[in-house]
């Protein structure tokens, strides 16, 4: 899945407005933001097989530390324990360790059988990306719901706030179109991970800093 992440990410906004949203989505992808590093590393292994689903031609042959729902369950827990003392810090922390543990669910629905519930378990999947029309029309269906909870739950305090918001949406919808309907085969191992850190530092740094020129419209009201 891929802006279904960024949907749940979105959307946890409501829940903790105090966060801002870059540590929301990367609480949404960190298990993606993770992979690429551990396969960098050799410590988890991708492989190029066009064909192995119709959606992607990749097979995540072993990803037990960044993907399995045990470790993200962790991962989620030292989170939610680094947030403990900050401002709002409780409901803050519980709501960036939901959304690390809800790439697994979210993955679990559209990977091959290929998602372990621990490291070296059997590994599951529902396998939705054996349809790209049917994973399209879940990921859009939970974008345009993620991006309707932002929008509703803030508004910009000036056009960078505006602008940068509406352009970053448009960004990932016309990204996912094309890479949905375009599918390309990566020419490396290497390529993927390289672009995969290079997409997400991007994409976190753009929403920090579009986040920052909006607020909250409970905090407006109040204010």
């Amino acid at each position: 899945m891929f802006i279904g992440h960024f949907a749940v990410g979105f959307a946890g906004k409501k829940a903790a407005p105090r966060a801002s949203l870059a540590a929301l989505l990367f609480a949404a992808l960190f298990a993606d933001v993770l992979w690429p590093v551990l396969v960098a590393f050799g410590a988890e292994h991708v492989r190029i097989a066009p064909g192995n689903t119709v959606y992607t031609p990749l097979e995540f042959v072993s990803y037990p530390w960044s993907h399995s729902l045990l470790m993200l369950i962790i991962w989620g827990a030292l989170f939610a324990a680094f947030f403990r003392r900050r401002p709002d810090g409780i409901r803050t922390g519980l709501v960036i360790a939901l959304l690390v543990v809800s790439h697994w669910i979210l993955d679990w629905i559209t990977h091959a059988p290929d998602m372990p519930l621990w490291p070296r378990s059997e590994r599951y999947g529902l396998g939705l990306w054996n349809s790209v029309y049917g994973t399209m029309a879940v990921e859009i269906t939970l974008f345009v719901i993620g991006v309707g909870i932002y929008a509703s739950t803030t508004r910009s305090r000036d056009k960078s706030g505006s602008i940068g918001f509406w352009a970053f949406v448009v960004f990932l919808f016309c990204f996912y179109l094309f890479d949905s309907l375009s599918p390309s085969v990566p020419p490396s191992v290497n390529a993927i991970w390289i672009s995969a850190l290079i997409a997400s530092a991007v994409v976190l740094l753009w929403a920090g800093w579009f986040d920052r020129h909006r607020i909250t419209k409970a905090d407006s009201g109040s204010a």
